[in-house]
């Protein structure tokens, strides 16, 4: 973004905030879903779920972990179109800005974690941009998603135009141009404000944490059920509250196993509502981790839901992950950052090859294809494995099948036979 279009922003910002013809989006959350939450009235005694609540169930915060983590170890590369081609910009402050330093505080690894956490939760994140005296970025800030909500104007001549209110790290608030502010949005309906995964599937999630606060109930009560005590005679109310307590106080607690009760007046003790075999609360507590996984587009065996997982299976779902969970994440953000910050003919793109790192055997494999095909020299391949080059046409050379030549042109492994004058 060039500074006349800033500059024209800017007072585009002004004017609309004067005349009142902005309008501010309510949150993190479409408008299509507030109307959802309205209508299906979701109200009452239901356990509350947040994002502290979300994450403090094993499988979110696994699936979390793991999406965040491949995210961030995955390089965002700057490049420039080359004819057919392309090339990195490495001495570029935009090739600096995400791959090597996006502020002072946080490393890359950090950066990229975060920024994929806020998306996956909250809808979105958003940075405010910091930029030097060329007014060119310098570097990114990342702000409370909950704190920004978006302004919009639209006309017919210049069609949308979106302001954000937000809130700085200072604690001062303010409304910023897209000059000023670099947002990238979720998975969303209408391509500018992403949708809150815990609200969205706050049932869900809701269950996962009833249950386990009902398995954290259960053992703090010594793993006893609901208990009925059933007396062939009238009791007053003070009696049947001192059999209550007494009760209570012989059996509540996990410090009081072991211990026998001795009942008289022809009194009985009867377990009330279902066992946790009848109402099937191990298999409950495991379909809920894979609710949780198909929420966040995991394969169940990466937060280790092994029940119906084979060698075969989990890796084709490995490649799978790569494909159609990680790819879309790379493309959202890669596209942003190109639509945001890449100068005309550059763009940003992610290499997910690095991920192959972790799998040796694949990975050498693969060299081993690209060497003897010509596609990679042996000092390109070094370069892949953070090894010094070789130098000299021993590193450069690339190589060629013997048993191949290109159509027309004479087998370089036999002598050119001379033309007969």
């Amino acid at each position: 973004m060039g500074l006349r279009s800033a500059f024209a922003n800017w007072l585009l910002a002004d004017s609309a905030i004067s005349s009142g013809t902005v309008s501010a989006s309510s949150g993190l959350t479409d408008e299509s879903s507030e109307t959802y939450w309205s209508i299906t009235g979701k109200s009452g005694s239901r356990v509350a779920v947040n994002e502290q609540s979300a994450l403090g169930l094993p499988a979110v915060l696994r699936a979390l972990e793991v999406l965040t983590g491949v995210f961030a170890m995955t390089p965002m590369v700057y490049y420039k179109r080359v004819g057919n081609g392309k090339e990195r910009v490495e001495k570029s402050p935009l090739y600096k800005l995400f791959h090597d330093r996006p502020n002072d505080v946080q490393s890359p690894f950090l950066f990229k974690e975060v920024m994929l956490g806020d998306m996956l939760l909250t809808g979105g994140f958003g940075s405010y941009v910091h930029r030097d005296a060329m007014f060119q970025p310098k570097s990114l800030s990342r702000l409370n998603p909950n704190g920004i909500n978006q302004a919009k104007q639209w006309d017919r001549t210049d069609g949308l135009e979106i302001f954000y209110d937000a809130q700085l790290p200072d604690g001062s608030n303010g409304r910023f141009t897209r000059a000023d502010i670099w947002f990238v949005p979720g998975f969303s309906r209408d391509g500018l404000m992403g949708i809150n995964r815990v609200k969205l599937l706050d049932d869900m999630l809701g269950s996962a944490v009833a249950a386990g606060e009902y398995a954290r109930h259960f053992w703090e009560n010594n793993a006893q059920p609901a208990t009925l005590l059933k007396a062939k005679g009238k009791m007053d109310p003070e009696v049947k509250n001192k059999f209550k307590l007494d009760w209570k106080a012989m059996f509540g607690g996990t410090r009081k196993a072991g211990e026998v009760a001795v009942l008289d007046q022809e009194m009985e003790a009867e377990t009330l509502g279902a066992s946790n075999r009848d109402s099937q609360f191990v298999e409950v507590r495991s379909f809920n981790v894979v609710e949780v996984a198909r929420a966040f587009g995991v394969p169940p065996h990466l937060v280790y839901e092994l029940s119906k997982a084979t060698f075969s299976n989990i890796e084709q779902q490995s490649l799978e992950f790569i494909l159609y969970c990680m790819m879309p994440h790379y493309e959202r953000v890669s596209g942003a950052a190109t639509h945001y910050f890449a100068e005309e003919g550059h763009f940003y793109e992610f290499m997910p090859d690095a991920l192959l790192k972790g799998d040796v055997k694949t990975r050498w494999e693969a060299y081993k294809s690209a060497r003897e095909t010509g596609v990679l020299s042996a000092d390109e391949i070094r370069n892949r494995e953070n090894m010094n080059e070789i130098g000299g046409p021993a590193g450069s050379q690339r190589w060629r099948p013997a048993n191949m030549a290109v159509s027309g042109e004479p087998n370089p492994t036999q002598p050119v036979q001379p033309k007969e004058e």
